[in-house]
């Protein structure tokens, strides 16, 4: 009766296992002594055993010769999953039953004692096989795949795996969905190559992937540095695909398998000047820059898109699935970002550059004071750029001021800018330089891309107010076109631009066009009330106006000036107000 049954039970086995055997007598697998690996047995010559048996198996199949390990697991778990992974079900705790480190290798159903293993080995020992009972930093698995999880766009329909990717009779996603215990053609026992992101693609489809250049890029690594790609062979970024950022099995942070926890690591790998073309990274090192390093795992995809906990990371500026290379912005390496417009609006995709800013430059709670103390207090930058206000930089439209004789061609008073074009890293394309273009960092504060020194009593000259004079003729300026006096209180007084004008703009719930055009609003560590208590500018017309205050010792009272040598002044703030 016992030779039929063993005859019975290879029968069944043999279509199964045949192959398999033939397939896994190569791999780490093999825990034989017949086997490559160096976690083996110390005389146990055959192969199945390990995992299978014909008599005195586990009521799992296939025939299982382990025991389940009653383990508690911590499943995946993020902000942005749509899955809801609970403890490991089918396959995926049979694969845990070596992989979770807590039975014996050797300890099988099939025999009263363990089977010995080579040097003294007895459960999984440490290294990337060795998953543990947390599994929070491994791809999630036993959870049902169905449309619920794909109506969000970016997962495959179910009923298209049915191929070497596959759920299991359940319509669970599980370890075996991804791996093949039986074959390493792939490496890692993966049912198809990860390679170009190969595998993962089979389920994931994100957004903008396809023409991003983390998915097409060819550029290679140069040798210097530590090696952005440590856990595979391949050595480009298109090769690595996914990789070049994730990790699936024992992530360096949690959510989303990132392969560092520290967020910026995971960009610095590359754009650290090795890999991506422009050193991106040791723009950070600036003077001022936005401050990548001085947050940790504060940033969430999930938040709201105006910041509520102020931070910045790399992902809060740019979406690693859809940015393109180039100097397009928004079609370029800030495609795909979320933003607000400047009503207040919340945006999925931004269309201007400036709505990207708003996230954490306007409604955002927690801001620093204003660099400058000013009469009129203002630090959300929307409200600043308001279309309706009375003066303003024309960031979200054309500015008011038909009237700016200072404009260098091809700027018109109809023209628009963006925030970049005055901040920028200084050695960007925007400021004449050959590094990354973007705020990363700057010699110049705030992250400008040009000197502007605010300093009062500082002297004249093109490279002190370098900024503005890249937009507005500084001849110009010192001819008193648009203002008669101009020349004296910059060269002579020695009166920075920024004590009378605010350069980004006055809401028009704080200013007025009367005494707000020409982005005026005075510095008062500078500008005082004079001696009635007076501190005004009125808007007298075309290039002309009169000033009540105190400023550099004297009194003014409704000091008066008429139009300038070149015409007269006007409503709004044009680009820069005139």
């Amino acid at each position: 009766m016992k030779l039929l049954t063993w005859a019975g039970l290879a029968a069944a086995l043999l279509m199964t296992c045949n192959t398999a055997w033939a397939a896994i007598a190569d791999t780490k697998h093999n825990l034989s002594t017949s086997g490559p690996g160096t976690i083996k047995a110390v005389s146990e010559d055959q192969i199945c055993i390990f995992c299978h048996t014909p008599h005195n198996s586990s009521a799992s199949a296939p025939l299982w010769n382990r025991r389940d390990p009653g383990s508690t697991y911590i499943p995946y778990s993020s902000s942005t999953a749509i899955a809801n992974p609970g403890q490991p079900t089918g396959a995926s705790i049979l694969c845990l039953s070596c992989h979770d480190g807590t039975i014996a290798l050797g300890e099988i159903l099939s025999s009263p004692t363990d089977i010995v293993m080579a040097g003294g080995v007895t459960t999984m020992p440490p290294g990337d096989a060795l998953l543990g009972t947390d599994l929070s930093d491994d791809h999630p698995v036993s959870f049902d795949y169905t449309t619920s999880i794909t109506s969000g766009g970016e997962y495959v329909d179910p009923s298209s795996l049915t191929g070497t990717v596959r759920l299991d009779a359940n319509g669970q996603m599980q370890c075996t969905s991804c791996h093949e215990p039986h074959d390493n053609t792939w490496g890692k026992f993966l049912v198809k190559s990860a390679r170009a992101s190969g595998l993962c693609m089979t389920c994931h489809l994100k957004t903008g992937w396809e023409q991003s250049p983390h998915n097409l890029s060819g550029a290679t690594w140069n040798g210097q540095g530590t090696d952005p790609w440590p856990a595979t062979d391949w050595n480009n970024v298109a090769d690595n695909g996914c990789q070049n950022c994730h990790r699936p099995h024992s992530a360096g942070s949690r959510e989303r398998l990132l392969n560092y926890a520290i967020e910026e690591n995971n960009c610095s790998a590359c754009h650290n000047g090795n890999v991506a073309g422009k050193d991106i990274i040791s723009v950070f090192n600036q003077f001022s820059k936005h401050p990548i390093s001085d947050t940790f795992e504060v940033h969430d995809p999930a938040e709201p898109n105006v910041v509520a906990n102020r931070h910045v990371e790399c992902q809060d500026c740019h979406n690693p699935h859809a940015a393109r290379a180039g100097s397009g912005g928004v079609t370029g390496p800030l495609l795909g970002v979320r933003g607000v417009d400047i009503n207040g609006i919340d945006i999925d995709s931004i269309l201007e550059t400036y709505q990207l800013c708003f996230r954490c430059h306007g409604d955002s709670t927690g801001k620093p004071t204003a660099p400058t103390p000013r009469q009129i207090e203002q630090t959300n930058t929307r409200l600043e750029f308001t279309l309706s206000n009375p003066s303003y930089h024309p960031v979200a439209g054309p500015g008011r001021n038909p009237d700016v004789p200072s404009l260098i061609s091809p700027l018109t008073p109809a023209s628009v800018i963006s925030c970049t074009d005055c901040h920028n890293s200084n050695d960007s394309p925007t400021a004449g330089g050959i590094g990354p273009e973007g705020p990363h960092g700057s010699t110049f504060e705030p992250i400008l891309a040009r000197q502007y020194i605010t300093i009062d009593n500082t002297p004249e000259s093109a490279s002190n107010y370098a900024l503005c004079y890249n937009c507005h003729d500084r001849n110009s300026i010192l001819g008193n076109e648009s203002f008669s006096l101009h020349n004296r209180h910059i060269v002579r007084e020695r009166a920075p631009c920024n004590v009378c004008h605010d350069p980004h703009g006055i809401s028009d719930t704080q200013g007025n066009s009367n005494n707000n055009t020409h982005l005026i609003n005075f510095d008062t560590s500078v500008v005082s009330p004079n001696m009635m208590g007076a501190l005004s500018f009125t808007d007298n017309g075309r290039f002309a106006g009169s000033c009540s205050l105190r400023c550099h010792g004297r009194n003014h009272m409704n000091f008066s000036y008429p139009g300038g040598m070149g015409g007269g002044g006007g409503g709004g703030g044009g680009m820069g107000g005139g």
